[in-house]
């Protein structure tokens, strides 16, 4: 995949999917940042990985300017630039599904603030450090649930469906500094992390809907991730990819 010695940044690290992406860049020997706003289980996930690659660890809320700022002057300090960004941080196992007239103003805010503004305003800082990589590549984090109509929570769906759309017009803006732009969307996966929104009911349902009859774990998701960051993927941008075990299809 030709990730040995590239600067990634993940959010959303410290667990769950994104602590299995820095895992995979890891081995894969690239430099990873987990940035996540658990701090501490950033450190711990990053102590844990082992490979060819480093991991160090940075605290950070996405939908945080100033966080995004520091992190920004940390990375061009360390290395003067960023090859690869992984928005991966969402709200999402610990939402309380209800039908979306019961979504209160504070829970529409804070999802909206982190699953969409945050993967906006991270690109939008780390930008001078992405120019300055020889083709950089950003991977948006988007769900199949948007394909899927789930009902429950309407906030998340909108997010992420802002996300993708947003991957279409960041692909055309960065295209000229040779930066490429692409949705990754998950169906549903299973991780260590506890969740209010999939019940039993739910996920059997799903696992027999899909083409694949059982679940993905975040070790399904990786290897389309290394693809998007690396050289083997140069000429793709502007796409969405959906790794969902035949779930649903675009």
């Amino acid at each position: 995949m030709s990730l040995a010695e590239k600067i990634i940044v993940v959010t959303g690290a410290a667990q769950g999917i994104g602590a299995a992406y820095a895992r995979r860049l890891v081995e894969e020997g690239s430099t990873v940042v987990l940035a996540d706003r658990d701090g501490e289980g950033a450190a711990a996930a990053a102590a844990s990985l082992r490979g060819p690659g480093k991991a160090v660890a940075h605290e950070l809320d996405v939908a945080d300017r100033a966080g995004c700022q520091a992190l920004a002057a940390r990375l061009g300090d360390a290395y003067g630039r960023v090859d690869g960004l992984v928005n991966n941080a969402a709200i999402f196992s610990t939402i309380r599904m209800k039908p979306f007239w019961e979504i209160t103003d504070e829970e529409w805010d804070r999802t909206l603030a982190v699953n969409l503004r945050g993967p906006w305003l991270l690109v939008s800082v780390l930008l001078p450090l992405l120019r300055a990589s020889a083709g950089a590549s950003v991977v948006n984090i988007g769900s199949d649930a948007v394909q899927l109509g789930r009902t429950g929570y309407l906030h998340y769906v909108a997010g992420k469906g802002g996300v993708h759309g947003m991957t279409f017009s960041m692909a055309r803006e960065l295209g000229e500094f040779g930066i490429r732009v692409n949705t990754l969307s998950p169906g549903p996966v299973y991780t260590e992390v506890a969740r209010e929104t999939v019940t039993p009911a739910q996920r059997e349902a799903m696992i027999a809907a899909q083409a694949l009859h059982r679940p993905a774990g975040p070790g399904d998701m990786t290897g389309t991730l290394a693809f998007l960051l690396g050289d083997d993927s140069a000429y793709l941008t502007g796409q969405t990819i959906s790794v969902n075990g035949g779930l649903v299809h675009r």
